[in-house]
C-alpha cells in the first residue's frame, strides 16, 4: 500500500484529495495546523516540519495544498509582513515538506510531489499581487525540482486551478471573486471534486513520463 501526506488537509481541496487518494487503496496522513487531521503541524515552521518526518517515516506520495490568500490589496498598500506572511506558507512551506520527505522517495526509487499552484501564478490577478507572486514561485520550484530529480523516479508536478468553491476563497474580497470567476469560460467555479480527481492521476503509476509540468484546471480560463 502507497502512503501519501496532505498538507492543508482538514478542508478544502486537501481534504477532497485525502478523501480521493484513500478511495485508490492509499494510506493518507492528513496534515494541517488545526482542524481534524491526523497530524498538526505548521508548515512554516521547519524544525516541526523535520519531526513530523521523524515520526511519519518514509512517504511515497507528497500533495503540498496548504496554502493562504494573503492581502486583498492594491500592490502599493500591501505591507511586507503579509508578503513575508504569504510567501512563508505558499512557497518556503512546500520547500520544508520537499525537503523533509523527497530524499526518502528518491532512496526507494519512486515517488510523486504535486504541488498546488493557481492560475494566478500565470496570469496575475489584480490586488492579490502576493498570492500571484506566490503561486508563480510554486511554479518555478516545480520545474526546477522536476529537473533535478527527473532520472530518480520521483516525479514533480504542479496544478493550476482557477477559483475553486472552497473555504479559503471565502475570505476573497467578493469584487475580487466575481471578476477572476468572469474570466473562466465555463462561467462558474470548481468544484473540489474535480481537482482532487486530477491529483489523483498525478499521484499514481499511470504518469511515468510527466514532470516538472503544470496542470491547468480552469474551466478553459488558460491561455498558455
Amino acid at each position: 500500500m502507497k502512503r501519501a501526506l496532505v498538507t492543508g488537509g482538514a478542508q478544502g481541496l486537501g481534504a477532497a484529495t485525502a478523501e480521493r487518494l484513500t478511495a485508490d487503496g492509499v494510506e493518507v496522513i492528513r496534515v494541517d495546523r488545526a482542524g481534524d487531521v491526523d497530524e498538526r503541524v505548521d508548515v512554516t515552521d521547519a524544525a516541526a516540519v523535520d519531526d513530523l518526518a521523524r515520526r511519519v517515516g518514509t512517504i511515497d506520495i507528497l500533495i503540498n495544498s496548504a496554502g493562504i490568500v494573503g492581502p486583498n490589496l492594491p500592490l502599493v498598500e500591501t505591507g511586507l509582513d503579509a508578503w513575508r506572511a504569504t510567501f512563508e506558507v505558499n512557497v518556503l512551506g512546500v520547500v520544508a515538506m520537499m525537503r523533509a520527505f523527497v530524499p526518502g522517495m528518491v532512496a526507494g526509487g519512486w515517488g510523486r510531489v504535486v504541488n498546488f499552484a493557481s492560475m494566478a501564478g500565470k496570469d496575475g490577478n489584480p490586488n492579490l499581487a502576493a498570492y500571484s507572486a506566490s503561486k508563480a514561485a510554486v511554479i518555478a520550484l516545480t520545474k526546477s525540482s522536476g529537473k533535478e530529480l527527473a532520472t530518480t523516479g520521483v516525479l514533480v508536478n504542479a496544478i493550476a486551478p482557477a477559483v475553486i468553491a472552497t473555504p479559503m476563497n471565502a475570505t476573497t474580497a467578493p469584487d475580487v471573486l466575481a471578476h477572476i470567476t468572469s474570466l473562466i469560460p465555463m462561467k462558474r467555479v470548481g468544484e473540489p471534486r474535480e481537482v482532487a480527481e486530477l491529483v489523483a492521476w498525478l499521484a499514481s503509476d499511470r504518469v511515468s513520463f510527466s514532470t516538472g509540468a503544470v496542470y491547468d484546471i480552469s474551466g478553459g480560463r488558460a491561455v498558455y
